[in-house]
């Protein structure tokens, strides 16, 4: 999974699906992390000796590798305590530094996302003569700022936005009452069902694939459950072209379709945007 997350993009499989399949082979995965992480994924020794994946700097939308490698070298020199630290440290752009707080990358620093976000406003972009001195006491200290905790709405919701997976949750389960009243089912319970079965199932869209001019299309769909993977015939795609191309939230309606070792495709015959359903969380 580790060499498999470094090597993207590739393949059919997005990095979302990778970390969920580790994790449901019992493999711990850790977020990024400031005081851990490398620009590529790696391996750490968990307490239990057992192997645990690290996420990399890479895994953030728009970071940089020379940010990501000062940040590996300033660490040389000992442990960052806060975003000014490692401003200060590694020489970080205030754009680099949101994007890691955006990331909630300051776990370690025991700073919150919203509370890394606050320090980074706050954070001057240069290391200017006058702030040399800002730990004497006669210049006193900033109070605290009490910030109201995040939601994990927002915390899951941001996670994908900047890293396009997230380790805290999946923005379907916050959508599972509503999309169950409707008769939508998870992915988990559309992969059980017997073979020709008519199903309604939900997801936010991890991959579109068309191979060479192909008369298919490739759908993968997640939810906190799992996956599904979609089959659309191209004599079915044009009248529904923009729900299938620009959907982030789709749900799909077919038939199930199993083989004889098991492989299960969702034979789409109605594709529908639901995007608006993430833009409501």
């Amino acid at each position: 999974t580790c060499a498999l997350l470094n090597s993207q993009p590739m393949g059919f499989y997005a990095p979302a699906q990778l970390v969920r399949d580790a994790q449901q082979h019992g493999v711990e995965v850790r977020a990024v992390d400031v005081n851990a992480s490398h620009w590529d994924c790696t391996l750490e020794r968990a307490e239990n000796h057992a192997l645990a994946l690290r996420l990399g700097f890479s895994r953030i939308d728009g970071i940089r590798k020379d940010w990501a490698d000062a940040i590996v070298e300033a660490r040389l020199r000992g442990t960052f305590v806060s975003v000014e630290d490692i401003a200060r440290r590694a020489a970080l752009p205030p754009q680099a530094l949101r994007k890691l707080a955006d990331a909630d990358a300051f776990g370690s620093c025991t700073q919150s996302r919203r509370d890394a976000l606050w320090e980074v406003r706050r954070t001057p972009p240069t290391q200017l003569a006058l702030f040399a001195f800002a730990d004497a006491p006669e210049l006193g200290q900033e109070p605290a700022a009490h910030l109201p905790p995040m939601p994990l709405t927002d915390e899951v919701i941001t996670d994908y936005q900047t890293a396009r997976l997230s380790l805290k949750g999946h923005p379907m389960q916050f959508l599972r009452a509503r999309l169950t009243s409707e008769g939508v089912l998870s992915c988990a319970d559309a992969n059980v069902l017997p073979d020709g079965r008519k199903a309604r199932v939900a997801g936010v869209v991890l991959t579109r694939q068309r191979p060479g001019k192909g008369n298919a299309v490739f759908i993968t769909i997640e939810d906190e459950t799992g996956v599904v993977n979609a089959l659309l015939w191209s004599r079915d795609l044009d009248k529904q072209r923009r729900a299938v191309m620009a959907a982030r939230l789709m749900l799909i309606e077919g038939e199930i379709q199993k083989s004889k070792e098991g492989v299960v495709h969702l034979m789409a015959k109605r594709v529908i945007d639901r995007t608006a359903m993430l833009d409501h969380l």
